[in-house]
């Protein structure tokens, strides 16, 4: 979008400007010639070559009469009035009243293009003022020809010779003068875009056809005279931009000597080194940018899903005999303490079974009932950004003092590239712009309907001056209309391309310069008729309150929008073998929406899966005669109904206390809590199953809770523990998903040595009675209860056997001791370096389904725009009364600081590759300041009675329907606001401010007066309160790069803050940058911060193992292309926990095994590898593998891969380095040599 986006109407007729300025000499048109010997002209001092007014064209351009006679001595009035514009003419003068004020009402329009620069408007304007009236203009004046109209003889061409100095002069004085609304060159409106003197001369020499822009007679343009001729060239002195006393802003000359000493800031200070994690800083210019507030991402729908690992502690060594010796372990206080709580909390479980399991279930039910006030949270703006946010508190200060930003919809059509050189054809054909004609009437047609009534584009869009809409489209050069030009589109849209700026044919219907950059995609330079894309882009106006009336009628338009171009717009495009993508300002949220029921049955097979691997992992080893009494399918059930109502419990509980779910919970949160209960309910079925048949069912739930009862809990502990760490992200999204998901792991955690001891009890009463699993009513022989009589005693089986006689002594090698830690270290050595390529953020793409249209969107607008966002640098409290100095601090005209804002906006523009800044800024002070400017004739002026009057060429001063306007009778009084002598150092005072403003504001720009703010400036200042002398908040426009990358939109916004900031510190104001991406783009300027904070909280308890999963993820992150973001922050401090399952029972299980630290570890894989590999790994990865077929990319990027990297590292790190680590590093046994003389117990005292 161009700066007429954004409210910026100038309804300049550029051309026609220059053109006037060509015609200050003029006669009026004849019919005959005469040829140069004719006109007895006499070049001598003194001498005028033309003189008075003739007459006028036919098309209405006065022409002045081909004169030799003397110069003429002019009364005192007439020489103050020459002398007021043109301090350089004394004497007498070659030019009449009427000359004169012809020539003051013309260069007036040039004016506001170039009063920020003095010296350049002081050259500028001498060099007609010497054509014009210069006394001696005869040397300088050769008239080559002449016309006859009326008996008049008229000019018809001349030569001017002018030196090269005075040219080279006049150009370099000028050449960098900013127009600051539409934040480019004056001369790209005066001059053409005019690259030196001979280009800018030759715009203004050109004649001009009847009825069309241009001077009215030729002009040649030469810097030496012919021999003997007795002329010379004009030679009047040029004014430096860089003289003092015509001092010009820093940012219209850079090469002035108070600019360079001011050193051009960097993001660093000095030359320091320094060292970051997170992306590497590299330079690249991005090419493309969708100003979408989606933003670029910011997205409502992220899901974090994770697999949670649990395992069985070692079985505790039972007392052989009393007089036996064994092994018994040292137990800690904490130990201890728990020991014994689980020995007596197992024997009142298993008596009171149903007490237990009614009262568990019971509490949970009640929280459930919390689910009353369950709401979903699904603004993006609400999950993606903290309330406490910088970026959120000056988007709020932004839109409700200035103006929300406006709402984006777009459509883009591209040429497909040619199979044999990939290149695309252009775009620009006649047959195209038809297309474009045919698509804006189908949009046209489109109705909304909003309770009952029918919205239209017109109903919604934004009207920069409050009667078209702002639509960004090439047929804008037709004025949008089918009949305007119609049988020389082509020719007149090349035409658009270079003179956008100037010529009037090519303004908007808007009535604004329309830049072909912004409708336009595919093309390299300035080369757009190679484009190989177009871009519609209509703005619709935005509004504080998302759920009022303005809001929702645009959202039922753009409803309307998508469904229109799905059916109708798609296959009228690709039927004349072009793409077509678009996108409106609800559908990412409405993909989201979608997405949340895409992977609904992938899920549900996830959790299918899981369930089924739960049956077959709590039942014994299948067989056929006591299958249906051994399995454990009904227990299996019970326990996925308590996992679910752990969730359902921890979101009624936060419901119920206010706090807003999101759809990631729902979706995310039950497989993920599911994972962590599986471990459970397969750890506390085992271990129940391990013990003797021949103890009563009491003293196996007892003896089993003592086991493995401490071990769960402080697992169970530690993982609600990471998930609480994740509640310190300032993310809403992220924060709740952690608040959530450590409450429901801590329900899940009570309900399993609960309810589920209390379903354990149940179901082996089920099986030791002989009743069919899932038909307990329904009783079986009593074969299967003697035939487990020996349970006891069972043989290990094929991985725990595997585990100790083949893995354990592989690596008790010390060849392969070497080979395992060297390979290990230097993979998480590598992976250190990786994790600095981790980019910040999330890309759009990912997190929506795979068939949305937006897919296809964003790989276009990634493909062809070509222009960045808009920023505003926006400023608290402008102190405008004359005793402040802050006007000066701001502004970048004559008599402005050096280092005021805007000339620093506009010398970071000359390092966009560092400052993310493309342009210099629209400055509404400096226009407010030059249109209330004495010089500016046309603009600030007033009628007898003090009223604003208008320019001559608006109404009431010209009437809308005539086509030319002179001075009429009803303006023809009107003085300018103020004189010079009414102004202080050309500033106004207080006063003069405070009652011009509004003027200012509400005057509408045209030929007469470009500088007026009406629609370029409407937004821009916040008047209410400014009556005290200050303005609350003020907004000054420029652009960003073009961003591309998800780093491009990071570094942007830390580049602009870090500007503001140093500027702010500079001139001791308030200044902050603004854009619609800022506030969802925020939390990836400290994620490596956030990240390295909540990891270190969670990894505070463990070592070297779980520090080298946790970095080898990171490098395994880099490798895959995982960007940092708070989802992926999350699953690393989750993975923290996760880590932990993987090398605590390893780690418990050598502690308490006797022999040399070899036997220990032979022992530890003997008993704990098959279940850390079965119970933890196989657990994890049955439920990880369904998600590789999911639909949305970020479930495949964030949760399969990033989990199944996870869930092998673990593995890896668990089952090989770890044991090996501890083969040679590992500490004492903590068992002990005890002589026993008592009996054995009949209940294991051990844990």
């Amino acid at each position: 979008m161009d700066s007429s986006c954004r409210g910026t109407a100038l309804p300049f007729r550029f051309h026609s400007f220059v053109s006037l300025f060509q015609v200050l000499l003029i006669i009026q048109a004849a019919v005959a010639q005469t040829s140069n010997d004719e006109l007895r002209q006499r070049h001598a001092e003194g001498y005028c070559a033309m003189y008075d007014i003739c007459g006028a064209r036919s098309d209405g351009k006065v022409v002045n009469c081909a004169s030799g006679s003397p110069a003429v001595k002019p009364d005192e009035l007439l020489s103050s009035k020459i002398q007021s514009l043109c301090p350089t003419i004394t004497g007498n003068v070659c030019c009449t009243e009427a000359q004169f004020d012809t020539l003051r009402s013309q260069v007036q329009q040039a004016i506001p293009f170039l009063v920020g620069c003095p010296a350049c408007l002081r050259n500028f304007l001498n060099l007609f003022c010497e054509l014009s009236c210069s006394p001696n203009q005869s040397l300088f004046i050769n008239v080559t020809s002449v016309s006859q109209v009326q008996n008049n003889m008229t000019v018809d061409g001349i030569d001017f010779y002018v030196t090269d100095d005075f040219g080279e002069g006049l150009y370099e004085s000028c050449k960098d003068v900013k127009f600051g609304t539409m934040n480019t060159r004056a001369l790209e409106f005066i001059g053409a875009g005019a690259q030196n003197f001979e280009g800018w001369f030759a715009f203004i020499g050109r004649q001009a056809p009847n009825n069309m822009p241009g001077s009215p007679y030729a002009i040649r343009f030469l810097p030496t005279v012919p021999e003997s001729s007795g002329m010379r060239p004009m030679n009047v002195s040029t004014y430096s931009c860089g003289d003092v006393s015509l001092g010009c802003s820093c940012g219209d000359c850079p090469s002035s000597p108070v600019c360079s000493n001011t050193a051009i800031s960097t993001s660093n200070n000095g030359a320091k080194c320094s060292v970051r994690i997170g992306s590497l800083k590299t330079r690249k210019r991005s090419r493309s940018f969708r100003m979408n507030p989606f933003l670029d991402t910011a997205d409502g729908g992220q899901s974090h899903s994770l697999n949670r690992q649990k395992a069985e502690n070692l079985p505790m060594q039972r007392l052989e005999d009393a007089n036996q010796s064994s092994t018994v372990v040292r137990l800690s206080v904490v130990q201890e303490y728990m020991s014994n709580f689980y020995r007596k909390y197992g024997l009142w479980v298993a008596r009171h079974p149903t007490l237990v399991l009614s009262l568990s279930v019971g509490m949970v039910l009640l929280l459930c009932s919390g689910l009353v006030r369950f709401k979903v949270e699904t603004r993006p703006e609400k999950l993606w950004v903290g309330p406490g946010s910088k970026a959120a508190e000056e988007k709020r200060f932004f839109d409700s003092n200035l103006a929300p930003f406006y709402r984006i919809e777009q459509l883009i059509l591209a040429t497909i590239p040619n199979p044999l050189d990939g290149k695309s054809p252009s775009i620009v054909t006649e047959e195209n712009i038809k297309l474009l004609f045919e698509i804006q009437e189908k949009i046209d047609g489109i109705r909304g309907n909003y309770s009952g009534s029918m919205i239209s584009l017109t109903d919604i869009c934004m009207k920069p001056m409050g009667e078209d809409c702002a639509t960004q489209s090439v047929i804008q050069y037709f004025k949008m209309d089918p009949s305007y030009d119609a049988d020389n589109r082509l020719e007149q849209v090349n035409y658009c391309f270079q003179h956008y700026t100037s010529a009037e044919s090519c303004m908007s219907a808007f009535k604004a310069p329309v830049d072909p950059s912004t409708v336009l995609g595919g093309f390299s330079g300035s080369n757009y008729t190679e484009a190989s894309a177009f871009i519609v882009t209509y703005p619709v106006n935005n509004a504080l309150d998302k759920e009022g009336n303005e809001t929702q009628k645009a959202v039922a338009w753009e409803k309307a929008f998508v469904q229109l171009a799905k059916d109708e717009l798609l296959p009228m495009v690709q039927s004349k073998n072009l793409t077509f993508s678009f996108s409106s300002e609800s559908s990412i949220e409405e993909e989201l929406k979608r997405e949340s029921t895409a992977d609904a049955i992938t899920i549900l097979i996830s959790y299918l899966v899981m369930f089924a691997y739960i049956s077959v992992a709590l039942g014994d080893t299948p067989r056929l005669s006591s299958f249906y009494i051994s399995s454990k399918v009904l227990l299996g059930l019970s326990g996925v109904v308590l996992v679910m109502l752990s969730v359902l419990g921890s979101v009624g509980f936060f419901s119920a206390v206010g706090v807003k779910s999101t759809l990631i919970i729902m979706e995310v949160i039950p497989f993920l809590v599911l994972a962590v209960g599986v471990d459970n309910m397969c750890i506390l079925v085992h271990a129940v199953k391990r013990q003797p048949l021949d103890l009563p069912l009491e003293g196996r739930i007892s003896n089993a809770l003592v086991e493995v009862g401490p071990s769960i809990t402080l697992a169970s502990l530690s993982e609600v523990f990471v998930f609480a760490v994740g509640s310190f992200i300032p993310m809403p999204a992220c924060r709740v998903f952690s608040m959530f998901a450590a409450l429901a792991v801590l329900f899940d955690f009570l309900l399993q040595v609960t309810a589920f001891v209390s379903l354990i009890v149940f179901d082996f009463l089920r099986a030791e009675d002989g009743r069919v699993d899932c038909f307990p009513c329904i009783k079986a022989s009593s074969a299967y209860a003697e035939s487990e009589k020996g349970i006891g005693g069972r043989k290990p089986g094929l991985l725990a056997r595997y585990m100790k006689e083949v893995h354990a002594p592989i690596l008790g090698l010390w060849g392969v001791k070497i080979l395992v830690v060297s390979t290990f270290v230097a993979f998480s050595l590598a992976s250190i370096a990786l994790s600095t390529r981790i980019e910040p953020g999330l890309e759009q793409k990912i997190v929506l389904p795979k068939d949305s249209y937006l897919q296809g969107y964003f790989n276009n607008v990634s493909k062809y725009l070509r222009i960045g966002p808009p920023v505003y640098f926006v400023v608290k409290n402008y102190n405008y009364s004359s005793e402040s100095i802050d006007t000066n601090k701001l502004c970048s005209i004559s008599q402005c600081n050096s280092d005021s804002l805007l000339n620093e906006i506009s010398r970071a523009s000359l390092t966009p590759e560092s400052s993310y800044i493309a342009k210099p800024a629209a400055s509404w002070l400096d226009d407010f300041l030059v249109w209330l400017s004495p010089e500016a004739f046309g603009c600030c002026r007033k009628f007898t009675n003090g009223s604003y009057c208008p320019p001559d060429d608006q109404p009431p001063c010209c009437s809308a329907n005539d086509s030319t306007c002179g001075l009429s009778e009803v303006c023809k009084d009107c003085t300018t606001c103020f004189l010079h002598s009414d102004l202080h150092n050309d500033r106004p005072s207080t006063a003069q401010f405070r009652e011009k403003l509004p003027w200012f504001l509400d005057a509408l720009p045209s030929a007469d007066c470009s500088k007026a703010g009406h629609g370029a400036y409407t937004s821009s200042v916040e008047l209410q309160g400014y009556e005290n002398g200050i303005i609350k908040a003020s907004s000054f426009r420029t652009y960003h790069t073009p961003l591309n990358k998800q780093i491009d939109y990071v570094n942007s916004m830390r580049a602009a803050r870090q500007f503001a900031s140093r500027v702010s510190d500079s001139l001791k104001m308030e200044i902050f940058p603004y854009s619609v991406f800022y506030m969802f783009f925020e939390q990836y300027l400290d994620i490596w911060k956030t990240a390295l904070i909540n990891l270190a909280m969670a990894i505070a308890i463990i070592m070297l193992v779980l520090a080298m999963i946790l970095v080898d993820l990171m490098g395994v992150m880099a490798i895959l292309g995982i960007q940092l973001n708070a989802v992926s922050v999350v699953n690393l401090v989750m993975s923290v926990g996760i880590a932990v399952e993987f090398c605590v029972h390893i780690t418990h299980a050598f502690s308490v095994s006797s022999g040399n630290r070899d036997e220990r570890v032979k022992e530890a894989l003997g008993t704990m590898g098959a279940s850390v590999f079965s119970g933890i790994t196989l657990t994890k990865l049955v439920g990880v593998l369904v998600l590789r077929f999911s639909k949305t990319e970020v479930f495949v990027v964030y949760y399969f891969q990033m989990y199944l990297a996870l869930v092998l590292l673990g593995f890896l790190h668990g089952l090989v380095f770890l044991p090996v680590v501890l083969s040679m590093f590992g500490p004492p046994s903590r068992c002990i040599q005890v002589e026993k003389q008592g009996e054995r117990p009949p209940v294991s005292s051990q844990p």
